[in-house]
């Protein structure tokens, strides 16, 4: 007899290609079909947001509530793109102009609630199944948009163990103990050890409380967690689960279908083994920029333009990097303040700043195609998937060293040039002086020619796919039950 398919419910509020925001939808968007070969299959259960029915096409109803937190819920089942999709279609809390979370730059008044109910429907698919008679074995909740799940199932009893993974524990999503009845939470929990957060209540750290276990999406940033200028108030619930063993820190990979320079339709066609269209991807950004053939490296940053980002770091440190040579390009939105800075940049520089000011996936596609370097100066990241794609582009990543940068990029010191190993550049203050001189590094590397191309054939032929991520996940879900 064959062996029975084991099942995982992932539970998460968005997910490419459907919706994205950030690196969270492409997590969940890419690690089922990475778990199938492993015995897991997956169905990810999502809001129904404006448009996503019509546009998924055929779907079957396979669950009902007549009162889901103020109005009536469905969930349709189907298949799209390759993924077994759960669309929780609730008007009341998901058919609204703007973004998943935010409308006019200002989160939804009631996104506790919003995000309260999927978590709540992840449960009562975990504990009754689905009228399809579909009943997960697992299920892994991610980031605080589903922290209530691990809640939900512990409160009902139920025997369904759960995993809660940590994306960004920056976001926990607070709300006031005064709502903790309207969302079926109990108040006799509301307590330090359980559901209170600082006489509020955080549906983050009530899953990192009730999860049957936690993980994060990179092993330093499962520790950075624990200390108190990373853990957000929360590093005591998490050094308390890390003393239980019930702690670990999984590296994400990154699509390598969607992420192919062998066959990707937005850009001139490469390979680790026969990389010489790079040079064309590069002159097709210079010019679509309008910019000048520079001496030094062709930068990208492609990213949120935020604090945690250290766009601040660029902006102090860029003018240098063009004065020695070098040119960037950014892609991104974010803060007015470092969009209108970075405007002032590429007035000032007019032949060595090109700005795009937005998002625009194949655009980004070709910058990464085209850059010599990636810039990643985050001051955290949880993981970060720009620099797994510049490695898979042969874009060299320059990251701060923290997080999964630290991870996944390998300095290129002297030692680690002449063994092979390395495959970027790290720096360790995480301030303006040391990203200035990890620019200057690159400047002075990319002068050696040789040098150069031989970190760029190892940053390309640096393994980025999920596989040994998912056997994880599938060893850790397997231990769940």
């Amino acid at each position: 007899m064959a062996k029975r398919q084991l099942r995982v419910l992932s539970v998460a509020s968005e997910c490419a290609p459907l919706v994205k925001t950030g690196g969270l939808a492409d997590v969940v968007g890419a690690l089922p079909a990475a778990l199938e070969p492993l015995g897991w299959r997956s169905r990810i259960l999502m809001p129904a947001y404006p448009g996503l029915l019509e546009r998924v096409g055929r779907t079957r109803r396979i669950w009902r509530e007549e009162n889901l937190f103020g109005g009536p819920a469905s969930v349709h089942s189907c298949r799209y793109e390759g993924l077994d999709l759960l669309l929780l279609d609730a008007p009341h809390l998901y058919d609204r102009p703007g973004g998943p979370y935010m409308v006019d730059g200002h989160d939804h008044h009631d996104n506790h609630v919003r995000f309260a109910a999927l978590s709540w429907v992840g449960a009562r698919l975990a504990i009754e199944g689905t009228s399809d008679r579909w009943r997960p074995d697992v299920v892994h909740a991610h980031d605080w948009q589903a922290g209530l799940v691990p809640s939900y199932l512990k409160y009902a009893g139920a025997q369904t163990p759960s995993l809660l993974t940590i994306h960004n524990i920056a976001f926990q999503g607070i709300f006031g103990p005064d709502q903790l009845d309207a969302l079926h939470l109990p108040t006799w929990d509301f307590h330090p050890d359980a559901l209170e957060y600082h006489g509020l209540v955080s549906t983050l750290k009530a899953g990192l409380v009730h999860a049957s276990k936690v993980s994060t999406v990179s092993p330093s940033y499962a520790q950075e967690l624990t200390r108190e200028e990373f853990g957000f108030g929360l590093q005591g619930v998490v050094s308390m689960r890390g003393e239980r063993g019930e702690l670990s820190g999984i590296l994400n990979g990154i699509d390598t279908e969607v992420w192919n320079p062998a066959t990707d339709p937005a850009i001139a066609n490469y390979s680790a083994a026969d990389p010489g269209a790079k040079a064309a991807n590069r002159q097709a950004l210079i010019e679509e920029f309008g910019l000048e053939e520079p001496a030094g490296p062709l930068a990208v940053v492609v990213t949120r333009l935020t604090h945690q980002k250290g766009v601040d770091l660029l902006l102090e440190k860029l003018p240098t990097f063009i004065e020695s040579g070098g040119a960037v390009v950014v892609l991104g939105s974010g803060d007015p303040g470092y969009e209108y800075a970075l405007g002032e940049l590429a007035a000032r520089y007019p032949q060595s700043v090109g700005l795009h000011i937005g998002y625009d996936e194949p655009m980004s596609h070709r910058l990464y195609a085209g850059a010599d370097l990636v810039l990643v100066p985050s001051r955290f990241e949880p993981c970060g998937l720009t620099q797994l794609i510049g490695l898979r582009y042969g874009a060299i990543p320059l990251v701060a060293a923290t997080g999964g940068l630290r991870d996944t990029v390998v300095d290129a010191t002297p030692e680690h040039l002449a063994d092979g190993s390395a495959t970027g550049f790290t720096f360790s203050d995480i301030d303006a002086g040391g990203l200035g001189f990890a620019l200057g590094r690159s400047v002075d590397l990319y002068a050696d020619r040789e040098a150069w191309e031989r970190l760029r054939a190892q940053a390309l032929n640096t393994p980025v796919d999920w596989g040994t991520s998912a056997a994880i996940y599938a060893q850790l879900f397997t231990e769940l039950i």
